[in-house]
């Protein structure tokens, strides 16, 4: 399945030979984010970080690969860093239940390029909730089935989403059986030293089952090894 994309073929054609710029915008948050088109998909980047990619936002894509979770019928899932809404999108190649999605982003101007760039692929609903992930965590009353957790700035996972607090946020809005998905830099040395210590001593102590999977310059950690094919 290809995400489609709303542009003419030979853009998308010369696409796979070259990137080809499409759209700048700049907030309070990221100071430049770029909209490009690359092998035929729209890809989110700042200067130093991707933020989404279709479905080949490959952190996500190798964790769904190697995941045997699947969702209730009428799921619902909250996003944490919405970004091009690569996530969602490649959710609903991997599931064909459908799934109700709550993503909730910071950052004014990459709502904005979501509702131009992806928002009109998605099949399932979607509501976005312009706020703080961290204090949107912290009031929330609802259970989900799956929490993505891929919240960036830059290159650089806030310091407060590292907090005891927010993880056990985290495990208090998470229904029984349900699958969360923290997303860390593992790219050098340093990045794997820092989310290896974060795993070991503050993850594991909430979720006391939980794994990682190493997937190519990121670690995604998983509440629950029970999640992983044999």
């Amino acid at each position: 399945m290809r995400i489609p994309i709303d542009e003419p073929k030979w853009k998308i054609w010369l696409s796979y030979l070259f990137e080809i710029h499409i759209e700048s915008s700049s907030s309070e948050l990221n100071n430049n984010l770029h909209v490009s088109l690359k092998n035929g998909r729209y890809q989110l980047c700042t200067d130093n970080a991707i933020y989404s990619y279709g479905d080949l936002y490959d952190n996500f894509y190798k964790s769904f690969q190697k995941l045997k979770w699947r969702p209730n019928e009428k799921a619902e899932v909250l996003i944490l860093g919405f970004g091009l809404a690569s996530v969602p999108l490649i959710m609903e190649i991997f599931f064909s239940e459908k799934m109700y999605f709550t993503g909730v982003e910071a950052d004014e101007s990459v709502i904005e390029l979501a509702s131009n760039y992806a928002l009109p692929y998605l099949k399932n609903p979607v509501e976005i909730r312009y706020a703080d992930a961290y204090g949107f965590l912290m009031t929330n009353e609802t259970k989900f089935d799956c929490i993505i957790m891929d919240v960036f700035i830059d290159d650089q996972v806030p310091e407060e989403f590292e907090e005891p607090e927010f993880l056990e946020g985290l495990s208090e809005s998470l229904n029984e059986d349900g699958l969360i998905m923290y997303n860390r830099l593992a790219f050098s040395k340093a990045d794997k030293s820092k989310t290896l210590n974060f795993y070991e001593n503050y993850f594991k102590k909430v979720f006391k089952e939980g794994t990682y999977l190493d997937v190519g310059g990121n670690f995604m950690l998983i509440n629950d090894k029970k999640f992983l094919k044999a």
